[in-house]
C-alpha cells in the first residue's frame, strides 16, 4: 500500500542534539515505508495528529508516550515489529537522558519485552516501581514476565502485590492463569469465569484477554468446544489482537479446519506469527498460496537472523518442522526458544519436534516443565508419553 498524504514521520534525532528535528520529507508522496494502518483508518488519524503534535513540540514528553503507546498497541494488533522501531525512536531523546521519567521507562519495559528482552524490561519495570510501588500496570507486566519464563513463585508474589490495588477481577484473573498452568486448569476457568460474570471489565482490551485466557484454560483440561466459544467471544469484542487471532488459528488447525483459518486470517500476511498459520492452512489444503507463504517466511526468518532478532524462534522452529520438513532444524530452534521464554505452546513445540527427530532428550525441560506443573492439556500429555516411550 502507498501512504500517498501519510508519510512515515517515524522521529530520526540527529546525532548533534536528542531534540533535534525528525526528519519531514518536502512531499507527501514520498514513501518511508509501508505499513498495514490506513490513514483513514482511526488509528491512522490518531497516529498522524499525534506525529504532528510532537513535530511542533518535540519536547513534549506527554505526546511521545502516547505516540509509542500506540505504536505499541499497534505492533500487538497487527504483529508487525516494525511499530516498535517507531516507538524507540520517539522514546530516544528520553531514553538517553541518565534518569527519563518513569513512564519513558514504563514504556521502555513494553518495547523491551515485546523484542523479548526479559531481562532489560524486568530491570525497567522494577527501576518504575522503586519510585512507585503501587503501580499496577508495572506489576502486572512482571506478572506476565514471570509467567512466560515459569517462575510461578515470583508470579504469585506480584500477583500478592497487585491485590492491593488492582480490582477484584484483576486480582482473581493474575491468579487463575497461574493455576491453569499448574494442574487446576478447571478450577481456575470456572473461578475467573463467574468472576467476569459479576465483575465489569476495565476496558474492552481487558475483557478480551480475559476471554483468551478462559479459552486457554478450556482446552487445558479438553474442553475444545468451550475454548472456541472464549475465543470467538474475544474476536467479537472488535478489538484487534494478532495473539488471539493465532490462538484461535491454532484451535481450527489442530481440528484439522484450514480453510476456516484462511477466512479468518485473510489480508493478515505483515504479520510472521500469523502468516505462519495461513502458511499451515494452505499447506494443508494444497493452496497455490501455500508456496507463496511459505517463500516469504523463509525470507523474514533469514533477513531476521541477519540482523540477528530472534524474536520469533517458536514459529521458525514450527515452520522448519511443518513446511519444511526439518526436524533435526525444528529441534535446535524450539530448543533455543525454550532458553529464553517457557510457556505452554513453547513446551509444546520443542516436544513436537524431538518427537519427530526421535530425540527424546532434546525435549527433557519441556517434560521437567510437565512434571513439576502437572500440566493438563490432553494434546501435551500424548506428547510427553510418546517421548518418554522413545526414550526407555
Amino acid at each position: 500500500m502507498r501512504l500517498t498524504r501519510f508519510p512515515m514521520l517515524f522521529l530520526c534525532f540527529g546525532a548533534f542534539s536528542v531534540w533535534a528535528a525528525p526528519y519531514i520529507p518536502r512531499d507527501d508522496a514520498v514513501v518511508l515505508d509501508r505499513l498495514p494502518i490506513k490513514a483513514s483508518d482511526p488509528a491512522g488519524r490518531e497516529l498522524r495528529r499525534l506525529r504532528a503534535e510532537l513535530l511542533a513540540d518535540p519536547r513534549n514528553v506527554e505526546t511521545a508516550i502516547r505516540l509509542a503507546r500506540l505504536y505499541f498497541d499497534l505492533a500487538s494488533a497487527e504483529g508487525d515489529p516494525r511499530y516498535i522501531g517507531y516507538a524507540e525512536a520517539v522514546l530516544r531523546p528520553w531514553t538517553a537522558l541518565p534518569d527519563p521519567p518513569g513512564e519513558i521507562v514504563l514504556v521502555r519495559a513494553l518495547l523491551r519485552q515485546y523484542r523479548h528482552d526479559f531481562i532489560a524490561a524486568m530491570a525497567d519495570l522494577e527501576r518504575v516501581l522503586g519510585k512507585d510501588p503501587g503501580n499496577v500496570e508495572a506489576i502486572s507486566w512482571q506478572v506476565a514476565l514471570h509467567r512466560v519464563q515459569a517462575d510461578y513463585t515470583k508470579a504469585r508474589e506480584a500477583c500478592q502485590r497487585l491485590a492491593a490495588t488492582a480490582t477484584p477481577l484483576a486480582t482473581i484473573a493474575c491468579n487463575a492463569a497461574i493455576d491453569s498452568i499448574n494442574g487446576k486448569s478447571r478450577e481456575a476457568h470456572n473461578l475467573l469465569s463467574a468472576a467476569l460474570a459479576h465483575y465489569r471489565a476495565k476496558s474492552i482490551e481487558y475483557q478480551q484477554w480475559v476471554l483468551v485466557r478462559l479459552g486457554e484454560m478450556a482446552l487445558r483440561y479438553g474442553d475444545k468446544s468451550l475454548a472456541e466459544k472464549h475465543f470467538k467471544d474475544a474476536i467479537a469484542t472488535g478489538y484487534t489482537d494478532g495473539f488471539v487471532l493465532a490462538a484461535y488459528a491454532d484451535l481450527l488447525l489442530d481440528a484439522n479446519r484450514p480453510a476456516e483459518v484462511m477466512a479468518l486470517l485473510s489480508n493478515r500476511e505483515s504479520s510472521d506469527v500469523l502468516l505462519l498459520r495461513l502458511a499451515l492452512a494452505a499447506h494443508a489444503l494444497k493452496s497455490p498460496d501455500a508456496e507463496k507463504h511459505i517463500r516469504a517466511l523463509a525470507d523474514r526468518f533469514s533477513a531476521a537472523a541477519m540482523r540477528g532478532d530472534r524474536l520469533h524462534l517458536q514459529e521458525e522452529a514450527r515452520f522448519e518442522l511443518t513446511l519444511r520438513k526439518n526436524p533435526a532444524r525444528a529441534v535446535k530452534l524450539a530448543a533455543e526458544d525454550w532458553m529464553v521464554q517457557r510457556e505452554p505452546r513453547d513446551a509444546r513445540f520443542l516436544m513436537e519436534a524431538a518427537l519427530a527427530a526421535g530425540d527424546a532428550a532434546a525435549a527433557q525441560p519441556a517434560l521437567a516443565w510437565m512434571d513439576k506443573t502437572g500440566y493438563e492439556d490432553p494434546l501435551y500429555r500424548e506428547l510427553a508419553s510418546a517421548l518418554r516411550k522413545i526414550g526407555q
